[in-house]
């Protein structure tokens, strides 16, 4: 079992000791969707949800989700976050409106941040599903998945599109 950086010696479950890392510059980029009624997608761009702007609760949940990753995932390591940014872009579909979330985060430590900007998106996107499912139940949360991450000893990765 020694062979997996997550089992100690008796096979059991472990946090990673990080502290012979070197601290550097890490990002990390998550996106996922949410896909709603031409009924939501009015309200929400027109500000007039009931339980109010849509968009602006959803992003601080993600900012919120980010910085406290630690608390939801039991492997992660709590991190000093730089910076993390939510972005929001529609596309029509079919009989659908997509609504694109992307989350970027930033550290300067000794682990990436891949987990706080997937748990972020995912945290934004059901936030959005929280503020609309009064007016349909039927709302899909699209894939959520890695786009980039930068720095660490794994090195860069990008996802191809």
């Amino acid at each position: 079992m020694t062979d997996f950086t997550h089992f100690n010696e008796q096979g059991r479950a472990k946090m990673v000791d990080i502290s012979g890392k070197k601290a550097t510059v890490r990002t990390a980029s998550a996106r996922t969707s949410v896909h709603v009624t031409e009924d939501i997608y009015r309200k929400i761009t027109e500000n007039k949800m009931e339980k109010g702007d849509v968009l602006a609760v959803a992003q601080v949940a993600g900012v919120m989700a980010a910085k406290n990753t630690s608390d939801w995932i039991p492997m992660c390591h709590p991190l000093a976050l730089s910076g993390v940014d939510i972005t929001f872009d529609w596309e029509k579909e079919k009989e659908t409106y997509k609504l694109a979330i992307e989350v970027s985060v930033k550290t300067k430590g000794s682990t990436g941040v891949e987990m706080e900007a997937l748990t972020a998106a995912s945290a934004t996107a059901l936030t959005v599903y929280d503020m609309c499912k009064a007016i349909d139940k039927s709302i899909v949360i699209g894939h959520t998945y890695l786009v980039s991450k930068t720095g660490g000893k794994s090195g860069d990765f990008s996802r191809k599109r």
